[in-house]
């Protein structure tokens, strides 16, 4: 199915990509990516995308998503659509780089305030694009769940995507069209290919690669973060798939280069600290409790702050290769790569012991594994996991007082999300102190990496055999 050698001509192709993410943060694969694009591109192609092709990752969250602009103006799509990572930065940083992409976004299942979601900026439900001397109509769909899997896209009101697709594909057949194509962020598009008409469906939103047909219907995804571009050509009635291996692309330099530019506009480059001991950022670094990874994080969050307490959970971490050697801007943001707030919010030692509690994320709502645990600063606790309870709290070396107040510094996440941490809330919050990402990159540069582990977390009732190996390098 995989392939790195050009097809021959053909008279309609299709090339499709989705789920970019954060490739944005190797220009090399973005430069091979939009060279493959441009090598196998000719007049009889239409290229599309199908969402997530904005973010997430660390250029995108320092830019917004506005990086995959320069993507977008090398390869000029003839059609994107929208993913739910694209509403990472809020809808209206979305619109932005709607209102600014070369290529027309289709969607036909995104509303907001009563209309078609970005109509303003030129979003459509379908169109027709013309490739030589076919016309193929394309409709757009995104996952109906969006605003559930994305809080950011809370504002857009998604229906179902299947009458989204039936309405267009009926406006469609009046228009004289050649071939019919659904561009698709639904992940499985099982359903969705029984229940429509079309020639095939071009898909995103699971990261792996497929080609498959369904009762007639080709339905294909070109996999996730840019390793593979989908061509889809029409040899006779039946439309063939094949994935083309991007690192084998030529290179597009310009865009590389301008990628580039941008991580060093942003400071992403700039070595802040220099590691002696490479400080692991494996699963059980990121989730099993105190870790070097995680004191790091949680002693910037109270640095920046001056907060008695630091807090994250323990799935506030990205996994990664270990930091080793001269460690840049670029390195500790994908640690910690979220768009929130560093906040401090005052709880009285009642709510705070609650909270101290609720770190064993074993209480969680999503029933997380029982030895995932959060990062603390400036506490000290004792966990009995034999009988899942507190045994010792201290802060500032003293047992937490139920009448004293206390500040705690996390992210604005937290707060909004009382699914971990219902014990504090919006109204609790007293001061903000920008991205939380900056306090890190701050307090490495102010004061060095070099964490340790000084037991503020134990745990003296877990199983190791409760606990998987280290599996670095999968991915979280």
């Amino acid at each position: 199915m995989f392939a790195a050698a050009v097809s021959p001509g053909v008279s309609l192709r299709l090339l499709h990509y989705a789920d970019i993410e954060n490739a944005y943060d190797d220009p090399e694969r973005i430069g091979r990516l939009a060279g493959l694009v441009d090598h196998l591109r000719d007049e009889e192609t239409v290229v599309t995308g199908a969402g997530d092709n904005t973010g997430p990752g660390v250029l995108s969250l320092v830019t917004q998503g506005r990086q995959a602009l320069d993507f977008f103006q090398a390869v000029d799509p003839d059609v994107d659509t929208f993913g739910n990572h694209d509403f990472d930065h809020g809808s209206d940083a979305l619109l932005s780089v709607v209102d600014d992409s070369p290529q027309p976004w289709v969607c036909a299942n995104a509303f907001q305030n009563g209309e078609r979601f970005a109509a303003a900026e030129g979003a459509i439900p379908w169109t027709v694009v013309e490739a030589g001397d076919r016309r193929v109509g394309i409709v757009g769909v995104t996952h109906p769940e969006t605003a559930t899997i994305n809080p950011n896209a809370a504002d857009v009101r998604f229906t179902d995507a299947i009458q989204a697709v039936e309405t267009g594909v009926d406006a469609l057949q009046d228009e004289n069209v050649d071939r019919i194509v659904v561009i698709s962020h639904l992940g499985d598009d099982t359903e969705l290919a029984r229940m429509v008409n079309v020639d095939v469906v071009l898909g995103g939103h699971d990261h792996e690669a497929l080609v498959e047909r369904i009762d007639g219907t080709l339905v294909c995804r070109p996999g996730g973060t840019g390793r593979y571009l989908l061509e889809v050509s029409f040899d006779g009635d039946r439309p063939r798939a094949t994935h083309h291996t991007v690192t084998d692309g030529p290179l597009d330099t310009d865009i590389t280069a301008t990628l580039r530019d941008r991580m060093d506009t942003a400071g992403l480059t700039e070595v802040v600290g220099t590691v002696e001991e490479p400080i692991v950022c494996d699963l059980q670094a990121c989730k099993r409790g105190e870790s070097r990874i995680g004191n790091l994080i949680v002693d910037a969050y109270r640095w920046r702050t001056g907060a008695a307490i630091g807090l994250n959970s323990g799935g506030g971490f990205r996994r990664q290769p270990p930091l080793t050697g001269d460690v840049t801007a670029f390195d500790l943001v994908g640690v910690t790569p979220y768009g929130a707030d560093l906040v401090v919010l005052t709880i009285d030692g009642k709510d705070l012991l609650a909270t101290l509690r609720h770190a064993a994320l074993a209480r969680a709502a999503d029933g997380l594994p029982r030895w995932h645990f959060s990062h603390v600063s400036g506490a000290e606790l004792v966990w009995d996991d034999a009988k899942n309870e507190l045994q010792k709290a201290r802060v500032d070396g003293s047992p937490v007082d139920p009448n004293t107040t206390y500040e705690i510094a996390t992210t604005e996440f937290f707060v909004a999300n009382d699914d971990l941490f219902p014990a504090f809330g919006p109204d609790d919050v007293v001061a903000s102190y920008g991205l939380q990402y900056e306090a890190v990159v701050e307090y490495a540069r102010e004061t060095g990496l070099d964490p340790e582990r000084d037991g503020r977390i134990q745990r003296p009732t877990l199983e190791a055999g409760d606990v998987p190996e280290r599996d670095w390098p999968f991915s979280p």
